[in-house]
């Protein structure tokens, strides 16, 4: 949530900051704004709105100065005004702050600082956090660089929830200081400025070169060096250089109108890169090198835990079928928000896989840490090796999907499932699926690009469907055994996007209540391949029809039946059981695409809703 870019020692900041908040406006645009230190006055701009309403405000009112930090929000506390947006200032107009993640205890500390004289301008758990700081340090008699990192030291060690922050201060010049707990934060380091983000992206074509800071660190920057702290006091562990990855350097539209489209037509790409060198022929099975895990050792695991959010989880339900199918151990999911609430038995022939694709989803993060404490053994599935969840899993598997500028996942997604399905054939080899029948699926997964290539060749149908019922009201989705949870993920997209309420089932659940909500203004999209519960699938559609609710059916290629029964039929390459959940959900996401194009929805950002999930 939110994004966050900063810089010190460059003569004119602003060029940087507003390219860099253009890159994370995917975090967070209900707000922007900009703090720039000019002589010795900080001068702020900020807008309601994108990234755009920034730069049309900062034309009229110009300014330049270094150093300077930025902020595009995703609002969590207080309405969406520039009052609210940041930077925000303390009490003596000196201190500018920006922020990251939720301060839990903010009523309490606001209402101590009140006590105190303190008057707030905005509603935000942002400003308290400034004010304390600056407090602080204006209690100090040195009142220098060091007392500042003192200051934030001092504050946030009685600050509960998540943050990461950036600071400048009037009185101390070329300097910025930052931390974070919980929410990312990435240094660069360059030869003539430093720079701060919450994600590489922003510092492409700055740097090459970038810092991750770990949780509890406070970075002190003065443009030609830079120092690690902690907030404990204590020594910060050794900064590590990593190269920026080149994947996060593709972040054009390219030849298409959103980013949404460009990333579901790049899902056979991604598909390929994430099974590249992971496939054994020869063995006929799949390596993980990053789990740090004999195969005796995987071999010993009792029961695996799958836990995620959003879509993530919807790839974790997936998971468990294909999992389950192919090396019979028992798997269960798990929303990683209820969790880390619930007292779930663990043990240490568990497996816990925390799946994120930005590797810093809360939630997911603190289902992770619960489950190192009850001593289970810990691996994260995340698209940010750098992570977080990445760093603080005993193992893990990369994505390796690039990266995802679309607010709503979809290539992630299907990356997601690829993984899953091959740790399902892994940890089948090793117990007790057969050579001939690992051959079989690795064959398949070969096969999935292609498939895939050949089922966005609907794309025209699709938004020809799509056009057609976009003024409907609500959507019913249904799907049987590995493809329910892909009706689940189908009506999450479409919800997510389109804002029309659609909702997921079981298609056997149909009888069992869902009926009540069937009429002539409802379509029914019903996914229905040749697999074993395809006649039960024909079963329900018939229902549906009885009942004079129009269905949309996602069928396999050379099926009359559907084409006879259904309003619309779609019809995709003919592929093994195990692959059709990724075929269909590449439907579903270009319906939600095209029919959010239709009602001219904001496809790449939708309303109240960020692309990185870092408060609960």
């Amino acid at each position: 949530m939110c994004g966050i870019v900063g810089t010190i020692g460059k003569k004119d900041t602003l060029p940087f900051l507003l390219e860099g908040l253009g890159r994370l406006e995917y975090r967070g645009y209900d707000s922007a704004g900009v703090a720039v230190l000019s002589g010795n006055e900080i001068h702020i701009r900020k807008s309601v709105g994108g990234v755009s309403q920034l730069v049309q405000t900062v034309n009229e009112q110009p300014l330049r100065g270094s150093p300077g930090i930025s902020h595009t929000r995703w609002a969590t506390h207080g309405e969406v005004t520039e009052e609210n947006a940041h930077p925000h200032l303390d009490a003596s107009g000196r201190l500018a702050l920006v922020h990251n993640g939720v301060v839990e205890n903010h009523k309490h500390l606001r209402e101590e600082l009140i006590g105190r004289g303190h008057v707030f301008r905005s509603q935000t758990d942002t400003e308290v956090l400034a004010h304390l700081i600056g407090e602080a340090f204006d209690q100090n008699s040195e009142r220098n660089r060091p007392a500042l990192i003192h200051a934030m030291q001092e504050t946030l060690r009685h600050v509960r929830g998540t943050y990461a922050i950036a600071i400048i201060h009037a009185d101390l010049g070329e300097f910025l200081a930052a931390a974070r707990s919980g929410s990312p934060l990435v240094l660069g380091i360059g030869k003539d400025a430093q720079f701060i983000a919450s994600d590489a992206v922003a510092l492409d074509g700055w740097v090459d070169d970038v810092i991750y800071m770990k949780d509890q660190d406070i970075a002190a920057l003065d443009g030609e060096s830079f120092h690690l702290a902690t907030v404990s006091g204590s020594a910060a562990s050794p900064p590590k250089l990593r190269k920026i990855e080149l994947e996060a350097r593709a972040t054009g539209k390219g030849r298409f109108a959103h980013h949404m489209l460009k990333e579901i037509h790049e899902q056979p790409e991604t598909l390929r890169e994430a099974m590249k060198g992971r496939l054994d022929l020869e063995e006929a099975t799949a390596r993980f090198t990053g789990l740090h895990r004999s195969n005796e050792q995987l071999r010993d695991l009792k029961r695996i835990i799958l836990t995620g959010c959003g879509t993530t989880f919807h790839a974790a339900l997936t998971g468990e079928y294909l999992i389950e199918s192919l090396a019979r151990i028992p798997v269960e999911c798990d929303y990683a928000s209820e969790f880390r609430y619930r007292n779930a038995p663990i043990d240490p022939e568990t497996a816990v896989f925390a799946m994120s694709q930005s590797g810093e989803t809360a939630d997911t993060l603190a289902a992770l840490r619960e489950s190192k404490r009850k001593g289970a053994l810990t691996f994260g599935i995340c698209n940010n090796v750098f992570s977080t969840i990445s760093r603080e899993s005993e193992g893990g598997i990369g994505l390796r999907a690039g990266v995802e500028i679309g607010v709503a996942a979809t290539k992630t997604f299907t990356s997601e499932l690829v993984i899953l399905s091959m740790l399902g054939l892994m940890l089948g080899r090793i117990r007790d699926l057969s050579h001939s029948d690992g051959e079989e699926v690795i064959e398949n997964l070969q096969s999935l690009p292609d498939l895939v290539a050949r089922t966005l060749e609907c794309n025209d149908l699709i938004a020809g469907i799509a056009a057609k019922y976009s003024k409907t009201r609500n959507f019913l989705f249904m799907g049987r055994q590995a493809n329910f949870p892909i009706a689940l993920e189908g009506a999450l997209k479409m919800k997510e996007i389109t804002y029309i309420p659609a909702t997921g089932y079981p298609s056997a659940e149909l009888k069992h209540g869902v009926i009540a909500l069937i009429n002539e203004e409802t379509p029914s999209i019903v996914l229905a391949p040749q697999d074993d519960v395809f006649e039960k699938n024909i079963s329900n559609i018939e229902e549906i029809k009885a009942r004079r609710g129009p269905v949309i059916a996602l069928g396999t290629h050379g099926d009359s039946t559907l084409r006879s029964l259904c309003d619309e039929t779609i019809l995709l390459p003919a592929a093994p059981v195990f692959l059709t959940p990724f075929l269909n959900t590449i439907v579903l996401q270009l319906l939600a695409y095209h029919t959010a194009v239709a009602l001219g929805c904001n496809v790449d950002k939708p309303r109240n809703l960020a692309k990185s999930v870092t408060v609960e």
